[in-house]
């Protein structure tokens, strides 16, 4: 299959797993604290990464290491928590459009500190997409007034660790195999996480029913929301570029709403319209 098509389906894919991600940060918060919910998310993933991406770790040169480090703690270990926190007083509807300011963030980073050329047009499809994420923002806060806006500012740090994340890999790590850098990003990531997770009191609580109910969440968020989508995101870095990869993030908020629903959160038309909007500005950025 041509690389034309295959970013596509990855891109489908992707947006299938991350915008489920944020229902499924909603309910281990049910029972976890946020700091848990990023903790055992990075270790659930490390494990599975380990059966199926060990012998890549091999592949890595030793000069290479530093920027698998890097990545690891922007284009995961940062966010995981990040999101989390933000869902503590967020809607996951809500945090999963906020998410969609990575593909402009990817385009001003990428151009101010990487030297990557864009064209005008895709600019433009970042900008529609951009207004098309604001409405249902602005939709959204004027629906649910009793959410603290200012755990978006979470969101939007998060989305500038991934903006950076995508440019760092397309530079540093383009010649080592989608496997081997999500693998050796949890590597380093293992002994962090499990420290975190010990101090916040875990131990004491994994007895509880709720808590318990709550890590098979994060256990699917780990292996699917972040494992799994982790490898299949750096390939579609590697097959496209850096912006379009970033432009998944527009998709991620109409799968979001949909589970949104599901769960009682509030979907008008107003945001219906948005989503529109932000589906063209996806066919925009990634048209050269």
């Amino acid at each position: 299959m041509e690389s034309k098509q295959l970013k596509w389906i990855y891109l489908l894919i992707l947006s299938l797993i991350w915008g489920s991600s944020f229902i499924l940060i909603k309910k281990g918060l049910l029972g976890l604290s946020a700091i848990q919910v990023g903790s055992l998310r990075i270790i659930f993933a490390f494990f599975f990464l380990l059966l199926i991406g060990f012998k890549s770790l091999k592949l890595i040169p030793k000069l290479k290491w530093k920027y698998i480090a890097i990545t690891a703690f922007l284009g995961t270990f940062c966010p995981a928590f990040l999101f989390a926190l933000a869902q503590t007083e967020l809607d996951s509807s809500v945090t999963s459009i906020l998410n969609s300011l990575t593909p402009l963030n990817t385009l001003a980073i990428g151009a101010l500190f990487f030297g990557i050329g864009f064209q005008r047009k895709q600019l433009f499809g970042v900008l529609i997409g951009l207004l098309g994420s604001l409405l249902l923002v602005y939709n959204g806060a004027v629906n649910n007034p009793e959410q603290n806006y200012y755990y978006t500012l979470l969101v939007i740090l998060a989305s500038f660790c991934y903006a950076a994340n995508v440019n760092l890999i397309k530079k540093y790590l383009f010649d080592l195999t989608p496997v081997s850098i999500t693998t050796g990003n949890f590597v380093v990531l293992l002994i962090p996480a499990i420290l975190i997770l010990i101090f916040s009191g875990f131990p004491e609580q994994i007895h509880l029913a709720k808590t318990q109910n709550a890590v098979c969440f994060i256990l699917i968020l780990g292996i699917l929301g972040t494992g799994v989508a982790n490898i299949l995101f750096f390939k579609l870095i590697q097959i496209g570029s850096p912006v379009f990869a970033a432009s998944v993030t527009y998709l991620i908020p109409v799968v979001a709403f949909f589970w949104g629903l599901l769960d009682n959160e509030i979907l008008t038309a107003v945001q219906f319209f948005g989503a529109f909007i932000i589906l063209i500005g996806v066919y925009l950025s990634s048209r050269k």
